[in-house]
């Protein structure tokens, strides 16, 4: 047939091998989903109230929770899931949050972004003492 060339063989390969490795590039990259961890599902325990200052925040991995003290000794708590792409957020500097995927950071003591590729806030959590006690998530 006269007209347009056909793709060589090796194109032709080289395409198949190629599309998986962009589907996964495109999924480490997308927005939330159910694939990640999540802040927590119901009120979980953070530990003594006296673990977070006055005009400080603490960061509890395991139940993916940021927990901040205002100076007037209020207590805020975000998800520490990162809302540009669901990565748990591992590392605390001072009051910022920083994500280890992108580089995304968050104000701790308001959810803000304060670097993108982020673009939303975290998603602010209830939170409540109790006997000298931190306790967030839903219900709390």
């Amino acid at each position: 047939m006269p007209g347009r060339p056909s793709a060589s063989r090796r194109t032709v390969l080289r395409g198949v091998a190629l599309t998986p490795v962009a589907g996964l590039g495109a999924a480490a990259c997308s927005p939330g989903g159910d694939a990640g961890p999540s802040g927590p599902t119901a009120p979980v325990d953070l530990g003594d109230e006296k673990e977070v200052a006055r005009g400080s925040a603490a960061l509890y991995r395991e139940h993916n929770v940021v927990v901040s003290r205002g100076a007037d000794g209020s207590l805020k708590a975000y998800s520490s899931i990162c809302t540009h792409a669901g990565c748990p957020i591992n590392k605390l500097k001072g009051t910022t949050l920083v994500c280890p995927c992108h580089g995304s950071e968050f104000d701790a003591r308001t959810g803000e972004v304060l670097q993108a590729p982020a673009t939303v806030p975290l998603e602010e959590l209830s939170v409540r003492t109790e006997n000298g006690r931190i306790v967030a998530g839903p219900d709390a």
